[in-house]
């Protein structure tokens, strides 16, 4: 079982400034994903936006991460670890762009997807839109967590901006360098989400 994944490559036959590789969250898809690309506005990099492996339990065309239904919560999620980890090693070999040059990002269930393995990978940064912690996914002591934007809406309804200020204060508490910003907003992706991701990405990479 391996990840399949949408590539946008830049429009011109320059190399990539760098590679961003973007989350879908439960019940999206990468397509979903690939809908915002022209608000982002960054055409110096590569965009690879890799479908979850799960089918979501109530739309044919969503896909998950993990299963999210109490009775099920979290099955899934050591398989999605795994081949996400395999997914990101075996980039560089692809795209030709090292982790240090790529920016993993995700959105809600895609955004704690990213805090769990991206906390564990030599990567250029981070960035959490409308996310949470996993459960134990970050221990104390761990060090070398690469820089991480998160973002969140006050009023959001299905991650309670409790969560974004759980992961800020877990990453602060372990020396993370992390840039936080809160939105009157609620759980989506809005245009000063996008700019500030971008600001982030460019500042990181440049």
């Amino acid at each position: 079982m391996s990840l399949q994944a949408i590539t946008v490559k830049r429009a011109t036959s320059q190399a990539p400034a760098g590679l961003i590789v973007t989350l879908h969250g439960w019940g999206a898809n990468a397509e979903d994903v690939a809908s915002l690309l022209p608000l982002i506005n960054l055409p110096d990099y590569e965009f690879v936006l890799p479908n979850a492996p799960f089918p979501y339990p109530y739309s044919p065309v969503g896909m998950a991460w993990y299963d999210l239904r109490v009775e099920n919560m979290y099955q899934g999620l050591a398989e999605s670890r795994q081949l996400l980890t395999d997914f990101l090693e075996s980039l560089e070999s692809s795209t030709g762009i090292p982790l240090s040059r790529t920016i993993l990002s995700g959105f809600s269930q895609g955004g704690a997807m990213t805090l769990d393995v991206g906390s564990k990978l030599p990567l250029a940064g981070l960035v959490v839109m409308s996310g949470y912690l996993h459960p134990d996914a970050i221990r104390a002591g761990k060090s070398g967590i690469p820089p991480t934007l998160i973002t969140h809406g006050r009023y959001d309804e299905v991650v309670p901006v409790q969560a974004a200020w759980k992961a800020r204060e877990t990453l602060k508490s372990l020396g993370v360098a992390v840039e936080y910003h809160e939105f009157d907003m609620g759980h989506e992706i809005d245009p000063q989400t996008l700019e500030v991701l971008r600001n982030f990405v460019v500042n990181t990479i440049g």
